[in-house]
C-alpha cells in the first residue's frame, strides 16, 4: 500500500472526529496528515514525511488557537443562560406594578415578580415592558 493513501486515510478520519467532537487538535492533526501526504508525493522520505506531519500540526495548532478563541468568546456571549436570558425580554404585566412597589410580569408562560423604579406611574395588566435588570428572582422592567 501507498503510503500517501496511508496519510490521506488518516487525515480524513481526524476531520470525521474533529467534526464529531469538535476537539481543536485533531483537525490539526488532519492538516500535519495533509501536509504529509503532499510530502510523500513530492518524494520525500517517510522519515521526513512524519517530521513535516509534526511541524505542520504545531503550526496549524498555533495559528487556528487565536483565531478559534475569538471564536468561541463571542459565541458565549450570544448564548446566554439561566437569569441572564430573560435580559432584554419583553413581558407582559399581569398584576399591576405600583410605583416603589412589586407586580407580576409573564414571559414565555412564566410569571415573574417585578418592580419597575424608573416608571413614574403605575403600569397596567396588559403593559409591555423590558427586562433590564434582576435582583436574585426579582425583575426590574421599564415600559416600552
Amino acid at each position: 500500500m501507498e503510503i500517501w493513501i496511508i496519510w490521506l486515510i488518516a487525515g480524513i478520519v481526524l476531520a470525521g472526529i474533529e467534526i464529531l467532537t469538535q476537539m481543536v487538535w485533531t483537525i490539526c492533526l488532519s492538516i500535519g496528515c495533509t501536509a504529509a501526504l503532499a510530502a510523500d508525493i513530492c518524494g520525500l522520505s517517510p522519515a521526513w514525511q512524519i517530521a513535516i506531519a509534526g511541524i505542520a500540526a504545531v503550526v496549524a495548532y498555533i495559528a487556528l488557537m487565536p483565531w478559534l478563541n475569538r471564536w468561541q468568546r463571542r459565541g458565549r456571549r450570544a448564548a446566554r443562560t439561566g437569569m441572564d436570558a430573560l435580559l432584554g425580554r419583553e413581558g407582559t404585566v399581569t398584576d399591576e406594578i405600583h410605583p416603589g412597589d412589586m407586580g407580576r410580569v409573564r414571559i414565555d408562560g412564566d410569571y415573574w415578580q417585578a418592580v419597575a423604579p424608573g416608571a413614574g406611574h403605575t403600569l397596567p395588566r396588559g403593559s409591555k415592558v423590558s427586562v433590564e435588570a434582576y435582583d436574585s428572582i426579582i425583575l426590574t422592567v421599564k415600559p416600552l
